[in-house]
């Protein structure tokens, strides 16, 4: 069967108008985006949002409604089995068999996926993802972090050109979380990878970009740095300052101009201006005007936090 593509361009992952209902809900609605050869891709959003859909429609797990994408220049509709072949899949729940060992589990997914000398490539994937010590213990005796781990092996027992992960940081200890996401750093330099997150200073940490889905829908895209600069309205400064106890500091601030909003934060404020406003020479003249003293003033990056309520209270707005 021919392979269909829509141009010969290098991207791993080619989405065209993904749609998926459940009934009359929808899940995902009209989702197109792209994930370059070498790339790691965030897929961020809230529980519900429609990230675990997503991903199941591009591995082939569920069919969608209406459009489709290629993963590795196969058509996930007309070329599924191809498709499947060349990606390497950790779901949420890691699918284990307790009474196995480590190694028999590994070298059993070798042999459903057709590799050559499935001993060999089991143990040369636990050494990659340091798991080779554990090799002969049962799966029952694995912490959830093990299993993370023991599920990357799966996915990556084949050699994928593409591996997409869901969530594969929950439910385990900080110090394994950490582990895990050096571990996928690491995966990104000889494979693509799009995984799911709700935890964005996750994304923001491994992440080359970042895709940003609520309700079913893309509503933001870019990496990091760039996401904040286009999306970020105004500048965010902190201030710290003294008044006498005749004035209020947040009338003071508040009557000040070019300030979109004023939050406390701990014994100061963070000031966002309005966009294209540079206010700091203003705010240093009319507190040194109101009998106030300036103690502090720094600018603050807005986070990808920040960045991601704004969007999602946008969408909200509108």
């Amino acid at each position: 069967m021919l392979l269909r593509k829509w141009s010969a361009s290098l991207d791993m992952i080619e989405a065209r108008s993904l749609t998926k209902y459940y009934g009359p809900h929808p899940a995902a609605v009209d989702l197109s985006f792209e994930v370059g050869r070498g790339e790691v891709v965030g897929l961020l959003g809230p529980n519900g949002a429609g990230k675990t859909t997503t991903i199941r429609m591009l591995t082939g797990f569920m069919p969608p409604t209406s459009g489709t994408a290629l993963v590795a220049g196969c058509d996930i509709v007309a070329d599924s089995l191809a498709a499947r072949q060349r990606v390497g899949y950790l779901p949420e729940r890691v699918p284990v068999y307790p009474d196995m060992t480590v190694r028999g589990y590994v070298t059993f997914w070798a042999e459903l996926r057709g590799v050559r000398r499935p001993r060999a490539q089991a143990d040369a994937v636990l050494e990659r993802i340091q798991l080779a010590e554990r090799s002969r213990s049962l799966i029952r005796h694995l912490s959830k972090g093990m299993r993370q781990r023991l599920g990357l092996a799966q996915a990556l027992v084949h050699n994928p050109d593409v591996l997409i992960l869901d969530e594969p940081t929950i439910g385990i200890d900080p110090q394994q979380v950490i582990e895990v996401r050096q571990l996928v750093r690491e995966l990104g330099k000889d494979h693509t990878v799009l995984f799911s997150t709700h935890i964005l200073s996750e994304a923001e940490q491994i992440c080359d970009r970042v895709l940003i889905i609520h309700q079913g829908r893309i509503v933001a895209q870019g990496a990091p740095a760039s996401l904040r600069e286009q999306l970020q309205p105004g500048a965010h400064i902190y201030v710290a300052l003294a008044c006498d106890a005749n004035r209020s500091v947040h009338d003071v601030l508040a009557g000040l101009p070019g300030i979109e909003t004023i939050q406390q934060q701990g014994e100061g404020y963070t000031l966002r201006f309005q966009p294209g406003v540079d206010a700091r020479a203003d705010i240093a003249e009319a507190l040194l005007r109101a009998g106030c003293r300036l103690l502090e003033m720094r600018p603050v990056a807005m986070t990808l936090e920040d960045i991601f309520l704004d969007v999602i209270g946008k969408v909200h707005r509108d």
